[in-house]
């Protein structure tokens, strides 16, 4: 940072001073009683004041930023006191063998450190910001462009995007949508040397060019399939003209109210190159759905949008993340536009203009609606593209040799690209007890007491950080799985980055996919070999306890060690027991009563019904009759609904496929109505779109009603007892599919 005036000299100087204190008692030796002491006293210190700092009264009142700093300081204090004491107390000399692993381990650990002690000043102050209303005189509202990048995505997504973008409420002359098809390129319908892929993009380019038409948007295209999107909204930038950019992905539905809410800062800011908002999902990604938490526990990307990225705005240093953003045009053309040099371009884009010294933001209000990868293969393939993406940035343009970016922003670039390392890390802390088990290499030399003393307030200090921090988005201990499960697939993917940072080429995430039965995931026997190894490793160490009695303090601590990675390597086999799914298009619960009428030619008059859960094929309605509905079954009806706040009534045609009684009061009974919509035009399309996607406060009411705190201990025991029962549902699934087969094999 630049000093503003010579008056900030003694501020600074005491701000330094401060902290030379604060690292100089963190470093300073201290016998073990002692030790335990100042542990115990930190860690109650750190309790009371979490606790207190987390009240709804203390989060909304003004000048919490003191204590929460203090909360913050505490847990990173026990971090440096076991950082000094590792670094100079434990490292094992006995021979090299000894000390190249001890040397890996800690390198390891270090990485943690650092990552945590970046998320800590990240995390210091997320700036909670508001959305900035709009002049009256809509003449000094910006033209914006509605851009949806689109490869090889359904027909059927891309109509739900496409009129939902159309349908913002926004002047219309003002706002121009375009689908920007890089599946139907000049090159793949004509030059291709696969013929399936030539008739394909021909008739992909028609199909959607229609539906273009139809909705009343404009499709475009290009010649060939360069710099993957990237490459694709550049050359649609060239056809465009609006002062803003709206980039959605083709699964990316947006409420009616997304530019009411974003384009406000842009004539506020008149240097803001970016406005981010969050990426909200539908659907549970293959962890949540394999797992069966997607209805008890916060998304795992909540993490990310709901703390990470306003700590980040805090600092100036939220970044582009591909889709439900604004951008600038005039800015976005000074560096040529989306930037190329990495797979993930959107990142790399707001490093590139923060180096221009433009400014970005970030509202944390939900206002897309967007689908994930079904299948682990598919979740795998998006996170190592991810993995790839951050450490290309890192080589090819890092934060540390940007010009114009403040020292916040480059350690703010520096959390973010880096955490995507962890592969590294996690596969020595997997490997590290068998080491120890099987060949007796001696990674860590500590005995119980120092154990207890140093590395458990460590450990307590930084688990109680992060739920102090995300404990409402991020449940304790559910990004182990997340982590490990990732670890073994991107570890490779970035040591081929490594040797050549321009190697990664862009690959499209799958979305839309149909499970229809249960299988085992074909990235399955990884994690069959490491829980062999673990088992090996168990055994060596029951041996080890018994037959070296001065190595028992290492080998309960080591044990420990491995048995947490035991279940979460059989938690993976949870996950990677791919269930079938029960819908092709997820549901939701709208929070608002939407009531409306049924209107048919050939049944009396209904009584009003209510949506209780509604997808784009259809929806569960209740509503109330005089007697059992036996007619209804079967029938085609209208249905008509209008929406809180709006002035028009929408009419969406819809098959009764099923009439359930829930419920009966007086002479009256209730039913619930399972229907499937039949929308035949334009308007119908758009009137399902409506009551799916308008509402932002659907979106939030659906994210708010998963946030709920777990404690350290509770999460711990949730993940290790989900684990245990999904991991040995895959066991049982894999020794039936195996016998089973025998069997009949044997019979015939």
């Amino acid at each position: 940072m630049e000093l503003r005036s010579a008056s900030d000299w003694p501020i600074r100087a005491l701000w330094c001073l401060a902290l030379l204190l604060y690292l100089w008692l963190a470093s300073l030796p201290l016998l073990l009683l002692p030790q335990y002491l100042l542990a115990g006293c930190a860690l109650l210190t750190f309790y009371l004041l979490s606790r207190i700092t987390t009240t709804p009264q203390a989060i909304h009142r003004q000048g919490n930023s003191p204590l929460r700093v203090l909360v913050i300081a505490l847990a990173v204090f026990l971090t440096l006191r076991y950082f000094f004491w590792r670094t100079f107390n434990t490292l094992p000399t006995d021979d090299p063998f000894s000390l190249l692993a001890g040397l890996l381990l800690y390198l390891a650990e270090l990485y943690g450190i650092l990552i945590y002690l970046l998320g800590a000043f990240v995390n210091i102050n997320p700036w909670r910001r508001e959305p900035v209303p709009l002049p009256q005189d809509q003449a000094l509202w910006p033209t914006v462009d509605i851009m949806v990048p689109s490869y090889n995505e359904d027909a059927d997504i891309l109509r739900i995007t496409l009129t939902a973008a159309r349908d913002i409420d926004y002047p219309k002359d003002k706002l121009n949508v375009y689908l920007c098809d890089d599946g139907g390129t000049l090159f793949r319908r004509y030059h291709h040397s696969d013929p399936k892929v030539r008739a394909e993009a021909h008739q992909r380019h028609h199909e959607l060019r229609q539906l273009c038409e139809d909705i009343g948007v404009t499709y475009l295209t290009r010649m060939q399939n360069n710099h993957a999107k990237a490459g694709n909204l550049n050359a649609a930038l060239e056809h465009t003209h609006g002062e803003l950019i709206l980039i959605l992905d083709a699964d990316h539905v947006p409420t009616e109210d997304f530019l009411q809410n974003t384009a406000g800062w842009f004539l506020k800011d008149p240097k803001l190159f970016l406005l981010q908002t969050p990426h909200n999902f539908l659907n549970p990604d293959p962890i949540e759905k394999n797992l069966s938490t997607y209805d008890k526990m916060p998304s795992e990307n909540e993490m990310f949008y709901g703390v990470i990225q306003q700590g980040l705005d805090f600092w100036g240093g939220t970044f582009f993340c591909g889709s439900a953003a604004v951008l600038r045009r005039e800015y976005l053309m000074q560096i040529g536009g989306i930037s190329g040099d990495s797979i993930t371009e959107d990142a790399e884009t707001a490093m590139d203009l923060h180096s221009l010294g433009y400014h970005s933001a970030y509202i944390s209000k939900p206002m897309v609606a967007g689908l994930q990868p079904e299948t682990f293969t598919g979740f795998i393939s998006q996170r190592v593209r991810w993995a790839q993406g951050m450490m290309q940035i890192f080589l090819l343009k890092n934060p540390w040799t940007r010009p114009r970016l403040s020292l916040a922003k480059r350690l703010a670039y520096t959390s973010s690209a880096g955490f995507w390392f962890f592969p590294f890390a996690r596969a020595i802390f997997l490997v590290a007890p068998l080491a120890y088990f099987l060949f007796g290499i001696n990674i860590y030399y500590a005995n119980l007491q120092e154990m207890l003393a140093y590395a458990l307030p460590h450990l307590i200090a930084a688990w109680g950080l992060s739920n102090y921090f995300f404990g409402k988005v991020r449940w304790p201990f559910i990004s182990e799985i997340y982590e490990t499960m990732q670890s073994l697939f991107a570890l490779p993917g970035l040591l081929k980055v490594f040797k050549n940072p321009r190697a990664p080429s862009f690959i499209v995430t799958p979305k839309g996919e149909f499970l229809e039965q249960d299988f085992i995931s074909q990235l399955a026997p990884p994690f069959y070999w490491f829980l062999l190894l673990s088992l090996i490793g168990f055994a060596a160490a029951m041996y080890r306890y018994a037959y070296y009695p001065l190595d028992r303090d290492v080998v309960i601590v080591v044990s420990a060690w491995a048995l947490f990675n035991f279940v979460m390597l059989i938690g993976a086999l949870g996950v990677l027991f791919e269930r079938k799914q029960r819908r092709a298009a997820p549901r939701m619960v709208l929070p608002e009563s939407v009531p409306l009428t049924f209107i048919s030619s050939t049944l009396p008059p209904l009584k009003v019904a209510w949506v209780h859960d509604a997808s784009s094929s259809g929806a569960a309605f209740e509503t109330w009759f005089d007697s059992v509905p036996a007619l209804i079954q079967g029938q085609r009806l209208r249905a008509r609904y209008r929406l809180p706040g709006a002035q028009d009534w929408q009419e969406i045609p819809v098959l009764v496929r099923s009439v359930r009684h829930v419920g009966s009061k007086a002479h009256e009974h209730r039913y619930r109505l399972g229907v499937h919509f039949d929308p035949r035009t334009d308007a119908e399309h758009s009137a399902v779109v409506r009551l799916l996607y308008s509402s932002s406060r659907q979106l939030e009411h659906n994210l708010a009603r998963r946030h709920q705190r777990m404690t350290t201990w509770r999460g711990l025991l949730f993940v290790c007892a989900t684990a245990l029962r999904f991991g040995v549902e895959h066991i049982r699934f894999v020794l039936m599919q195996t016998f089973g087969k025998s069997r009949k094999s044997h019979e015939n």
